[in-house]
């Protein structure tokens, strides 16, 4: 995930899914700024780290690679956004942590003491769970893959039915 500021306009794009409609924001070279299961581009754009996030937002039908592979991930092919790129900008274990998240695997969620340990910082579940809630792109920085300790969900900003989703698309696609 690179740190370096985007355009002033950023691209985004709204589509149905099984889960909810899902909106993607992306800088000019296609990498996702913010995603999520929401129509509100505008409280996307604000999840952005000041450093990247653009002063303007463009609508577009579709936005490529990224279009295609939120469709295929709903479809079935939980992998179809592993190479999709992301960019957030953050400190050290915040960047660390969110591509740590892009590693963890769809089927098999871990819990926070877990990401916090593969993380690098195994007393810090707080901070683990501080990374998911500061992560601004939903779906393709999977942060919904980490449960609590006791199996249950946890927090997740787009609601925890679309996180129970998720993980049971995850679970029903991935053997």
């Amino acid at each position: 995930m690179k740190t370096e500021t985007t355009s002033a306009i950023a691209d985004f794009a709204t589509q149905d899914t099984d889960a909810g409609p899902f909106t993607a924001l992306v800088d000019a070279e296609g990498a996702v700024l913010a995603s999520g299961w929401t129509t509100d581009a505008e409280n996307l754009r604000q999840l952005i780290h000041p450093t990247l996030r653009p002063a303007g937002l463009r609508e577009r039908d579709a936005l490529g690679a990224v279009s295609t592979a939120i469709r295929a991930y709903h479809e079935g092919d939980v992998a179809a956004i592993d190479e999709i790129a992301v960019r957030q900008a953050s400190g050290p274990f915040l960047l660390y942590a969110w591509e740590t998240l892009r590693k963890v695997t769809a089927g098999d969620p871990i819990t926070y003491t877990e990401f916090a340990a593969i993380s690098g910082r195994p007393a810090a579940t707080r901070a683990a769970a501080n990374a998911c809630a500061r992560n601004a792109a939903a779906l393709f920085v999977p942060c919904h893959r980490i449960i609590r300790t006791d199996g249950t969900l946890g927090g997740f900003r787009w609601g925890l039915p679309v996180k129970r989703w998720l993980l049971d698309h995850e679970a029903n696609r991935s053997a």
